[in-house]
């Protein structure tokens, strides 16, 4: 998935009218914003950093559109603010002996235009997202199902898929390889249903909000206006209405960190955190003071990808001095300041049996990473470190500037090599990250599941979605498949592992930092934590006062 950290993105000077801002209409505080009225009408407010890209469960790539969609849609199961996976949509799953075929009961539970939601929703919204011609980024997440990725990939047929309407209730999937975190997979947008009536009388039924955004979770999307705010309303005939504390949540897009702390204090905004807007860095030390800053764990890593196909980053050995000469606890210490852990490893150590994994190389080596420039020049034909010209690509961002600035320096000053920083708006950033037009640009990837697998697939081939370097090596690609068909869950470990090593071998990406969860909430929200792997659950949350 591309999440590309859409949780730290986008600088403007959005100034204007904002902090006069009430989301709902109303002048009258108490009765439309910040913790709802008086009346048990509840309000929730919060800001994300821009126009989500997608809102179709089945195209949608980043954090802020799944923040959305979690809202508004719901797979066959859930994960709950503790990490836990529930029912949702399914009230009964029963696994086959051999961990290869699951058989969902559906709940009786209506589309919000009234309609029953079926398996046959299920399967459809699957089929699209593997069907080629959609393109839908994410369809790797698929691959588990028996046949998804011959199918994706062009080489096999739907007919193949291990996809199967047994009747309206009830779902049948067959596995290609036993997957323990499958369940936890069907939680994920791109596992959840669409109206297929729907979407066949309208392909582009998710582009705006009203009658043609069928959703079935316990919200509905009520108003939507572009690059500006999105309105959810609580759904009267979801199937567990009676757990859904919040009436409204209205959701601000405000690009600036800066602009959004600032309505996080006069109380225009209940919350900042993932995988909405994010406390600026500048702002730490003040919440760390008065004592309201949480952390949580969070399965999540900061990262410069490198162009393997660029005049300087296409040599392994440059791409290791770059890497080498960060100095990430620096970083965290002088820049960042919320607690983040210098990632020497491309798999958090929040992922179960990664813990002891961070120590691929070594923070700030500069000798070696003077070494590694010195070798790489000679293979490339350099003859002064200052001939070679790199390009810091980021999207618009307080932090990412201030990051790639502490960067630059370090490289400069260590290796002698010229950097320049390049900024672009998110949406535009993303095309050229895609189209590798770029030396270095930063990423982000938030765990879709608590396995290690969700951050090693991405560079299993160099047409993968969300790989973005243009690397690829059959031997990291084998390991992979390896583990995938391995059922001993610690020779699995191990050829995960395998494949980790190799990648801090040929470093097409450099780990920088992994993330904590750092967030600050108004007393009067309850149960909005973030999960490890950065979720929010606004099924769970309230609003008491």
């Amino acid at each position: 998935m591309k999440k590309k950290f859409l949780s730290l993105v986008l600088l403007s000077a959005l100034m204007l009218v904002l902090a006069a801002c009430n989301f709902g209409g109303s002048k009258d505080k108490d009765e439309s914003s910040g913790s709802g009225s008086k009346g048990g009408d509840k309000t929730l407010n919060l800001s994300i950093t821009s126009e989500p890209p997608s809102l179709n469960p089945q195209l949608a790539n980043d954090s802020t559109s799944g923040a959305v969609i979690r809202a508004a849609f719901e797979g066959l199961t859930r994960v709950d603010k503790d990490g836990n996976v529930q029912n949702a949509a399914a009230e009964d799953v029963k696994v086959s002996d051999d961990k290869l075929t699951y058989t969902f009961k559906l709940r009786d539970t209506k589309w919000s235009n009234g309609d029953s939601v079926v398996a046959g929703d299920f399967a459809y919204a699957w089929k699209w997202a593997l069907d080629p011609k959609n393109a839908s980024e994410y369809a790797s997440i698929l691959y588990p199902i028996k046949g998804a990725e011959a199918y994706n990939s062009g080489k096999g047929s739907a007919d193949d898929l291990g996809i199967k309407v047994v009747d309206d209730k009830t779902l049948e999937v067959t596995l290609e390889n036993p997957t323990p975190y499958f369940l936890e997979l069907t939680a994920f947008y791109t596992y959840m249903p669409v109206n297929e009536k729907v979407v066949k009388d309208n392909k582009k039924w998710y582009a705006e909000a009203g009658d043609t955004y069928v959703t079935n979770g316990p919200f509905t999307l009520s108003e939507w206006k572009h690059n500006d705010s999105i309105t959810l309303k609580k759904y009267a005939d979801y199937w567990d209405k009676d757990n859904v504390a919040l009436s409204t949540v209205n959701i601000k897009m405000v690009e600036s960190e800066t602009t959004a702390n600032r309505m996080f204090k006069s109380g225009d905004i209940d919350y900042l955190g993932s995988p909405y807007q994010t406390v600026p860095l500048d702002a730490m030390d003040a919440y760390k003071k008065d004592k309201s800053l949480k952390s949580v764990p969070y399965a999540a890593i900061y990262e410069y990808k490198f162009n393997t196909k660029g005049k300087f980053t296409k040599n392994a050995n440059i791409r290791k001095a770059l890497s080498y000469a960060i100095d990430r606890q620096g970083l965290a210490d002088n820049v960042l300041k919320g607690g983040q852990k210098p990632a020497l490893s491309n798999v958090p150590i929040a992922i179960e049996g990664f813990e002891e994994e961070n120590n691929k190389f070594k923070d700030n080596d500069i000798e070696a990473a003077k070494k590694a420039l010195a070798d790489g020049m000679k293979e490339l034909g350099v003859k002064k470190a200052s001939d070679i010209k790199i390009g810091i690509s980021i999207n618009t961002s307080e932090a990412h500037a201030a990051i790639a600035q502490y960067i630059q320096e370090g490289w400069h000053k260590n290796l002698g090599i010229e950097i320049k920083i390049d900024n672009s708006e998110w949406q535009v950033y993303l095309d050229k990250v895609t189209a590798l037009d770029f030396d270095v640009a930063r990423m982000g990837w938030i765990a879709d599941y608590n396995d290690a697998y969700t951050f090693l697939e991405r560079y299993d081939t160099a047409k993968n979605g969300n790989n973005d370097t243009g690397w690829e090596d059959p031997k990291y690609k084998s390991l992979l498949v390896s583990a995938t068909k391995e059922t001993d869950e610690n020779k699995r470990l191990d050829l995960l592992k395998q494949a980790n090593t190799l990648l801090a071998e040929q470093m097409p990406i450099a780990p920088i930092y992994f993330y904590v969860n750092n967030y600050v909430a108004k007393d009067y929200v309850k149960n909005m934590a973030p999960n490890k792997i950065g979720e929010i659950d606004l099924k769970a949350v309230d609003i008491q006062k």
